[in-house]
Formats: structure tokens, C-alpha cells, sequence
């Protein structure tokens, strides 16, 4: 493994080795970053479940209430009035199902989501293999393949993000950035951790959160006391 470089040991030692209040723990994240740019602020979370089993697979998606502070570039698959609908609605690229296919298949994917009406559907469902393992594949678990299409751009568009664990049982996710107010950044994490509650299995047994963390782009995990999310 590489040495860690200056900045992020001057970063570390500001850290103790012990379970932050998620107070705490925001501000730390705050503290250590050190990167020139605006970094992201993630959670990571560790769950009692197993992911081999379909019926213990955690996903959903969240509204930020102060967003994750990037918009990315919607793409909105659809047809007849339903384009006008994604067009109002703020969607960045707006296609028939036939123009997406030709383009992502002769390997264009300069997008961040992509939204669907279920009618077009069975026509993506060849992309499965491109974008499956980019996460950009919409899914109704997800809300990116919706009747309401409108909605799910503007809600993208306002912070909406999707999480899922993976095979280590594990989630990480954005809840904004590290020049986000404090009380802001707080109240973001908070509605992920709130949301992952929301989704657990019914078959999930003992403890659902293991641990959490908090971290920025480039700066150390702040260890979250789970004590200071059960009080919330």
C-alpha cells in the first residue's frame, strides 16, 4: 500500500480513536478535509444482512433535503407527451427509446440517470449489460422507471439519491459537500441513515446497523457512535 501523503497524516491525528456523536462526527468530516476542491461527504454503513439472499437485499433512493450540491446530467427515455412532461420537468437529454439504444450501444453515456416510462422498457432491457454495472440501468425499485415521469426528473434534479448494498453487506453514499453548512450536512445525513432504516428486510435479524461512517473525498472515516442515530 502506498504512504499516505502529508495532508491527510496532518488530517488523521486530528481524529481519535473513538465513536463520534453524529455532531461530532459531521464537524470532524468538516475539520480534516484538505483537498482544494470541494469534497464530497459520503456515509458508509455497515448492515446485519446478507446479501446472497434476494429477500435480504437493501435499496431505495432519498431526497436530500439540501441536495448532494452536483447536478448531474438526467437523461429521459420516452415518448409522445410524456417527452414534453420530462422536457418542463428539467431533464438535461430527452430521446425516443430507438435514439437512446443507437447511441449508448455505438458507446456514448455521457449521463448521470436515466429515466424511463415502463413502456420503453422492453426496448432498454438489451442495454442491461452496458449499464447495469455503471448503475445507470433504470429500475422501478429505484423510481427511475415511473408513468410519472416529470416527477422523477425534479426529484433527481432536487437530490434524489439511490442506495444500494453490495455484496459485503455494505452502503456508501453522498450527502453532500464539505462547504455545506453544518446543521445542513447534518440533516442530510441523517434522512440517509432514516431511509436505510426504512428499507430493512423483514427477514433481517439482530443488529440492522453494524457501523457507520462518515468521510470526505480525500480525508480519514469519522466513526460514528450508533447510540447518537437510535437517540435521533
Amino acid at each position: 500500500m502506498a504512504p499516505k501523503g502529508k495532508k491527510y497524516r496532518e488530517a488523521i491525528a486530528k481524529v481519535e480513536r473513538r465513536p463520534y456523536s453524529v455532531e461530532e462526527a459531521v464537524g470532524k468530516v468538516r475539520e480534516t478535509a484538505f483537498a482544494s476542491f470541494d469534497e464530497t461527504v459520503e456515509i458508509a454503513m455497515k448492515l446485519g444482512v446478507n446479501p446472497k439472499h434476494a429477500d435480504q437485499m437493501v435499496r431505495g433512493t432519498v431526497v436530500l433535503p439540501h441536495g448532494t450540491g452536483k447536478t448531474g446530467i438526467v437523461l429521459a427515455v420516452c415518448e409522445g407527451a410524456a417527452q414534453k412532461e420530462a422536457e418542463e420537468a428539467g431533464a438535461d437529454i430527452v430521446m425516443s427509446a430507438d435514439e437512446a439504444i443507437g447511441k449508448i450501444q455505438g458507446g456514448w453515456l455521457e449521463f448521470d440517470s436515466m429515466v424511463t416510462t415502463p413502456d420503453m422498457m422492453r426496448s432498454l432491457s438489451k442495454l442491461g449489460r452496458v449499464l447495469g454495472p455503471r448503475g445507470l440501468m433504470p429500475n422501478p425499485k429505484s423510481g427511475t422507471v415511473t408513468p410519472k415521469i416529470g416527477d422523477a426528473v425534479k426529484e433527481i434534479k432536487a437530490g434524489r439519491v439511490e442506495f444500494r448494498v453490495d455484496k459485503g453487506a455494505n452502503i456508501h453514499a453522498p450527502v453532500g459537500k464539505v462547504s455545506f453548512e453544518q446543521e445542513k450536512l447534518l440533516e442530510n445525513a441523517l434522512s440517509m441513515v432514516e431511509a436505510i432504516k426504512k428499507a430493512r428486510p423483514d427477514t433481517a435479524k439482530g443488529r440492522y446497523i453494524q457501523s457507520v461512517s462518515l468521510s470526505s473525498t480525500m480525508g480519514p472515516g469519522i466513526s460514528v457512535d450508533l447510540n447518537s442515530l437510535d437517540a435521533k
